[in-house]
């Protein structure tokens, strides 16, 4: 064979291939698996929500985990600022597992070290960093856009008690978390405030705790119990004070007032009124009253709007409004108007229904009084306050009163007080000190002095003389006495003279005397020796005389010697 066939027959035949590659199957799989990944990625992520915070101090995007009961449940993936700079916006993605808790009414913030009256918390975020704390609740409807709280709840979600609202109109300062005391116990809190412009009202949002929450009913009334209260009233000065933690922040309390049914236990939201002391609470029972002007022509110096007014020592109403607006208010500079009181006299307090029957009872009742001498007065309550209170009582020796009404409101007659009185008094007696003539009684009295000085001197004069009259008549006396007893004497000593008859009977009773006891002298003698020689007729006795011992005797004596 030749070269040129053999290269013929070594020739490549070249054929186009339409096959594809198994080499690209790898690629297809990695792609693929990627794919797929990304779907379920996609297709079970949880929600993507927005926060609404004042301010994004510790928020970092992929680090500031969202939390709730201290579980994760979320991390914040970006922070923008608002539109209007007020405020940021916190995109945060939720597990799938918690979506379920994102409804409208579930509260988020913002967990850092808080040092409060109430406490220190959240000091685990001092290492750990600050976290976005979530408070689930099953109430509500589903929702991904919410706004932050500046503070954490006072009350957890699902704690067992009672919600309740308190409001005030009066000025008290109030916030969250101040506590809530029942005899002394903290038994709840105050949670958020909200104040209502057009009522000019606030309302505080409180939770009471359980078991406590069964105290509250429908005849409960709150109290202000902050800080220490000092009050000077017409019953002196009352100190009020609460526990230690209301004297160092605010709180109130609540109770049923003496002599209030308990009522039937409250077991949902209600709403309750802020009083500001027991005692306002307790009168809160009166609803209704009849009002009457008294016209005070003494000074209302110490009277006060909610002074008591006393029938015979029992409070049976109150002072509304001292100098009340009239058209001719000015004639008072005059002196010539009298100020007018309004005063109120409750039904319940005088053993009446508190309702219209009461009401006209008590209204007749007073004007029948006012013919039988009832008149109205202001008395001092307290010295020590000098506060004053009106003290209606019956008088007999009044003049009779004309029904009068003032601005439509029935007159009580007054008379006047104790202070009026005591002026009075005061005055009289003054005046009847200015009626003395004081220049007439001055020179009847030198007048009398000079004639006393005269007279003085006169007796001076005269006692000196009686004086010397005295001792020449005394030494007269005593040299009279004196002589005359001398006299008595040397008569005496005569008689006594040797020589006399008095001498020579005194020494013959001597040697008498002398003689006689010679002769006692033997009987004497006898009766020593002898005693009873007075009893024996005849006491003499022999004497006895010693013997000599014979010679047996003798030599015996002497052998018992040997």
């Amino acid at each position: 064979m030749s070269n040129n066939s053999l290269a013929e027959d070594n020739e490549a035949i070249i054929k186009e291939s339409k096959r594809i590659s198994k080499i690209w199957l790898i690629p297809l799989v990695a792609l693929s698996i990627g794919l797929w990944m990304v779907y379920y990625q996609w297709a079970n992520q949880g929600p993507l929500i927005t926060i609404e915070f004042v301010s994004a101090t510790g928020i970092e995007p992929d680090k500031t985990k969202i939390k709730t009961r201290d579980v994760e449940i979320g991390v914040v993936k970006r922070v923008a600022l608002k539109a209007d700079l007020s405020g940021v916006i916190v995109s945060a993605r939720i597990e799938p597992s918690a979506e379920h808790l994102l409804t409208s009414d579930s509260n988020f913030w913002l967990v850092t070290p808080r040092v409060s009256l109430s406490g220190v918390s959240g000091l685990s975020t001092l290492l750990s960093g600050p976290h976005i704390a979530m408070e689930p609740t099953e109430n509500g409807v589903a929702a991904t856009n919410f706004v932050a709280l500046e503070n954490p709840p006072v009350t957890e979600a699902g704690t067992p008690g009672l919600q309740i609202t308190l409001n005030s109109a009066a000025e008290f300062a109030f916030k969250e978390g101040d506590p809530i005391i029942y005899k002394g116990l903290k038994v709840g809190e105050f949670e958020d405030i909200y104040f209502n412009l057009e009522e000019r009202i606030v309302y505080y949002n409180a939770f009471i705790e359980a078991p406590y929450h069964k105290l509250i009913t429908e005849n409960t009334k709150f109290w202000n119990v902050s800080g220490v209260r000092f009050e000077l009233a017409a019953n002196g000065i009352e100190v009020q004070t609460g526990s230690l933690e209301t004297m160092l922040t605010n709180g109130v309390t609540f109770g049923i007032p003496e002599g209030i049914p308990a009522g039937q236990q409250i077991t949902k939201r209600a709403y309750f009124d802020i009083y500001s002391d027991y005692e306002e609470a307790s009168n809160e029972r009166y609803k209704l009253g009849v009002n009457f002007v008294v016209l005070i022509k003494d000074t209302v110096r110490g009277l006060t709007v909610g002074a008591p007014v006393e029938y015979r020592g029992l409070e049976i109403g109150r002072v509304l409004e001292i100098n009340m607006p009239t058209p001719d208010s000015g004639k008072i500079l005059d002196g010539g108007l009298a100020i007018p009181i309004l005063i109120t006299i409750q039904p319940s307090r005088v053993q009446q229904p508190d309702n219209r029957t009461g009401v006209e009872f008590v209204r007749r009742q007073t004007i029948h009084w006012i013919d039988q001498g009832l008149r109205a007065s202001l008395k001092v309550g307290n010295l020590l306050t000098g506060g004053l209170y009106v003290d209606l009582q019956h008088y007999d020796d009044v003049e009779p009163a004309t029904a009068e009404t003032f601005l439509g409101y029935d007159v009580i007659p007054t008379t006047s007080g104790e202070f009026a009185q005591i002026t009075q008094k005061v005055t009289s007696v003054l005046d009847t000190i200015n009626e003395i003539p004081f220049k007439k009684l001055s020179g009847n009295a030198n007048t009398l002095l000079e004639t006393l000085n005269k007279t003085s001197t006169s007796f001076q004069q005269a006692a000196s003389r009686l004086d010397g009259l005295l001792l020449d008549i005394q030494d007269q006396k005593m040299s009279a006495n004196v002589n005359e007893t001398l006299s008595n004497i040397d008569t005496l000593l005569k008689d006594f003279s040797e020589g006399s008859n008095t001498h020579d009977e005194m020494v013959n009773t001597m040697q008498e005397l002398q003689t006689t006891l010679s002769q006692l002298t033997p009987l004497l003698q006898l009766l020593n020796q002898k005693p009873n020689s007075l009893i024996f007729a005849d006491g003499t006795q022999p004497d006895i005389e010693p013997k000599a011992a014979n010679s047996n005797n003798s030599e015996g004596n002497q052998d018992n010697e040997k």
